[in-house]
């Protein structure tokens, strides 16, 4: 394990410590002492507070099937499953009825405590599976949990009368207590999960997860310590629960965000694969094949000659290749690998590049990639067909639009006799692909002017 890590985990170790500490205490501190009240009869706040954590479950449970979309993993299968089922059950067995002015009656009541129960099941599951599935699992996994839960509402319904009150004039009931305690430890052994994933991946995700895991953990003892029955009141676990609920839509947000920086990634690395194939395979060709007619008595000087261009293509092609591949692996920050990719292009003298970077200009990851290869797409055109001896590139705010803009000093060209190339056909595709918006400007003699305005 690396140090960084090392260190990173024992820090949220002991963050998790300390959160265990005051959350413990301060259950302690209610439990015994019992002129604290620890409810309020709020029946319009409460229907707030539910109604936004059902909307905070189902937007996760969206982020996490759209980072499903994107990497097919089964932890989000089940995350995304686990969110919906408690999502829908909260706004079927406790939303709607409030809503439409009758009360909970005892169905429906323990319909939510099994709903609850079986979204955390699959909550709890999602850190111990590996490996990934196909794009309907989701929707067959998703399906077949509603569909239980329905039979679970159904058969609750045939016995109703048997069902134990749940209510605020009454006492707890000891299935109601059973129940919330086989929450509890589903929320520690999720707990334990995602804390066990966190120590071996160092997953961004998996430390939110557990953080709010937390919180639900406690919302729980506290919903078993400090039971509150009726639909209409508020306690601490539900402001827990609540807290829970945004820590874990940033954990997800973060995450679908690095899941599509992730694809934008291997995209390019499967750019770059076919740039080398397609450049650096074919100068090597040519390098084997000057080779074997210098081997068959082919004429020495003329031979010598093409043998030394290509190999000082395949080795200018190389370093770009090495640049390139760094740089797709988008670890390095953004302006330091634009600042290498132009020393590297730079390097033998035959081109001058200004770069002038904005500070204020704000890119998301899939953007950095994309403007990146612009930016390369555009040099190398400078470099290769404008005859130019100095370029300036640009990335910048006007009139509160991010742009960039390529312009040298070069030919030039009127679009008629000379068309645009292979390259300015790429910029196109990739300004396409952020929805920016694409100008060229040239004229024979005066050199060519490229600018890409991004969407805000």
């Amino acid at each position: 394990m690396r140090e960084d890590g090392r260190d990173e985990f024992q820090a949220w170790l002991w963050g998790e410590i300390l959160l265990f500490g005051l959350l413990g205490s301060s259950l302690a501190l209610f439990v015994s002492n019992h002129d604290l009240q620890t409810r309020f009869s709020l029946p319009q706040l409460g229907l707030v507070l539910q109604t936004i954590m059902a909307f905070a479950g189902a937007i996760i449970a969206v982020l996490a099937g759209i980072r499903y979309s994107v990497e097919g993993r089964r932890l989000d299968l089940f995350l995304c499953t686990g969110f919906l089922v408690a999502s829908a059950s909260n706004t079927a067995f406790l939303i709607a009825p409030l809503v439409s002015g009758h009360p909970v009656h005892r169905p429906e009541a323990w319909a939510g405590v099994i709903g609850r129960l079986l979204a955390w099941t699959l909550i709890a599951v999602a850190p111990f599976v590996r490996g990934r599935s196909g794009p309907r699992a989701l929707a067959n996994t998703a399906i077949s949990a509603c569909v239980l839960l329905a039979f679970a509402w159904i058969a609750l319904r045939s016995f109703s009368d048997e069902l134990p009150v749940i209510g605020a004039s009454v006492d707890t009931p000891g299935l109601l207590t059973g129940a919330i305690s086989a929450l509890a430890l589903l929320q520690l052994l999720a707990l334990v999960g995602f804390g066990k994933r966190f120590y071996e991946r160092r997953e961004d995700l998996d430390r939110w997860l557990a953080l709010g895991t937390t919180l639900m953990l406690f919302a729980s003892l506290h919903y078993l310590f400090t039971p509150v029955l009726a639909a209409g009141s508020v306690s601490r676990g539900d402001a827990l629960r609540l807290l829970a609920y945004g820590l874990l839509l940033i954990g997800a947000w973060r995450a679908i965000s690095f899941a599509e920086f992730g694809r934008a990634v291997a995209e390019e690395r499967a750019r770059v694969a076919r740039e080398i194939h397609d450049g650096l395979a074919q100068y090597l060709f040519a390098i084997s094949t000057h080779a074997s007619m210098l081997q068959n008595g082919a004429p020495q000087e003329e031979t010598i000659a093409k043998l030394r261009e290509a190999a000082t293509a395949a080795q200018q092609e190389a370093r770009f290749a090495i640049l390139a591949l760094s740089t797709a692996a988008g670890s390095a920050p953004f302006d330091a690998a634009l600042n290498r990719y132009i020393e590297f292009l730079t390097s033998d003298g035959e081109l001058e590049v200004d770069l002038e970077i904005d500070p204020a200009v704000r890119l998301a990851p899939d953007e950095q990639i994309e403007v990146f290869r612009i930016v390369q797409e555009g040099l190398a055109n400078v470099r290769k067909h404008a005859n130019a001896r100095h370029a300036q590139v640009v990335i910048g705010l006007r009139d509160n639009e991010r742009f960039v803009s390529v312009r040298d000093d070069g030919e030039g060209f009127d679009g008629q006799s000379t068309a645009a190339g292979q390259g300015l056909k790429n910029i196109r595709a990739r300004t396409q692909s952020i929805e920016g918006g694409f100008t060229l400007t040239s004229r024979p003699g005066f050199g060519t002017a490229l600018e890409v305005v991004l969407r805000t």
